[in-house]
């Protein structure tokens, strides 16, 4: 059985959002799609571990954010690489709160959507909620960005938690890049050919070369936090 098979599934990178009373968090999700059209339906899928998960079975309401492929990769890594226990997500992050209480996230997103959930389904490590859509807008126009964008273009990595996640790929990424450096934290790869353009980090530049104030583009860890290959 090949696992690649599953890169050939269409995914997009969203962030969906929830609250539990005032208290409010979001994080980034690849796995959201549209189920009826009459009414309006969409399915999420989200880790039980995720603190986005207790939210939306107190509330049963949920947001999604549909975010544009400009996104940059330290405001993927805010939501999905961070926790909402050990820190405020939406501080210093554009958002409003609907009639619901239910928070939506607006940087860096080209529209948002509100569910009420309908039905949920035990998946395992993950659980299916069925939302029925009870308010939308469109934000601004473009292109949104895709869950191969992510990965190809911003070289972005996927947390343990997302459904998508696949422990062979992380090893054998790890293997092809002897000569790169990997964050040990989330295992994204710095490429000097590449460089780091959100970071203004130029193509060519070494690792070595790099300020020790830069930190990942991911997740946010130190220089100090990366390891050599081979």
């Amino acid at each position: 059985m090949d696992p690649n098979v599953l890169h050939n599934i269409g995914y997009g990178m969203y962030i969906v959002s929830s609250n539990k009373g005032d208290l409010l968090n979001g994080q980034i999700a690849n796995t959201v799609f549209q189920i009826t059209s009459e009414p309006v339906t969409v399915a999420i899928s989200i880790n039980k571990k995720n603190l986005t998960h207790e939210y939306i079975e107190s509330s049963k309401r949920f947001s999604i954010s549909i975010l544009a492929q400009e996104t940059p990769l330290s405001f993927m890594g805010k939501f999905g690489f961070k926790s909402g226990r050990v820190e405020d997500k939406f501080k210093d992050t554009k958002f409003i709160k609907l009639g619901s209480g239910c928070p939506v996230v607006l940087e860096n997103a080209l529209c948002y959507l509100e569910a009420k959930v309908i039905n949920q389904f035990d998946c395992g490590t993950h659980t299916l909620f069925l939302g029925e859509m009870t308010d939308s807008k469109i934000l601004n126009t473009g292109k949104p960005m895709t869950y191969d964008y992510y990965h190809q273009v911003k070289r972005g990595t996927t947390p343990e938690t997302a459904p998508t996640f696949l422990k062979a790929e992380v090893a054998a990424e790890k293997k092809q890049t002897s000569q790169k450096y990997i964050c040990t934290v989330c295992n994204y790869v710095y490429d000097p050919e590449i460089g780091d353009s959100d970071g203004g980090i130029q193509p060519g530049t070494r690792f070595e070369d790099i300020p020790d104030s830069w930190v990942c583009p991911v997740c946010g860890a130190k220089k100090t936090e990366f390891i050599k290959e081979g």
